[in-house]
């Protein structure tokens, strides 16, 4: 077994920045669907979500960056924040093991924000080592 972990942190300033330049053409490069419907429910905190997300993605790929040939190969997409019932975030796991990754056993995020910052922190649980 193997665990690696990625953080990334961000400033929400810069996602609200990305939106309001490249709208549709951002959103629709980096979050899924039910990414930006589930951000978009929280009008008042709408950037810190969407932030925490794309933080999310990258601490992610940090975290898996070790077995995979290229960053081309962790699409944004295919990366995807999703929430228990109870409302936790989880990185979508069959999503990511469709794309190859079928060592990948278990990932964990842990998400948080404030007004200006947004920061994610992963774990990811590999069967063997590469």
């Amino acid at each position: 077994m193997q665990v690696t972990t990625g953080v990334d942190i961000i400033e929400v300033e810069r996602i609200k920045k990305a939106i309001e330049e490249l709208g549709d053409t951002f959103l629709n490069k980096i979050y899924t669907k039910g990414e930006i419907e589930y951000c978009n429910r929280s009008n008042k905190m709408k950037y810190q979500h969407l932030a925490a997300r794309f933080a999310a993605k990258e601490a992610t790929f940090k975290a898996i960056s070790g077995h995979i040939k290229t960053r081309e190969d962790a699409l944004w997409k295919e990366i995807e924040v999703i929430n228990e019932p109870g409302g936790r975030p989880k990185i979508n796991l069959e999503k990511l093991q469709k794309q190859g990754l079928k060592e990948l056993k278990s990932i964990d995020v842990s998400l948080s924000h404030i007004k200006d910052y947004a920061v994610a922190s992963v774990s990811a649980l590999f069967e063997k080592q590469q």
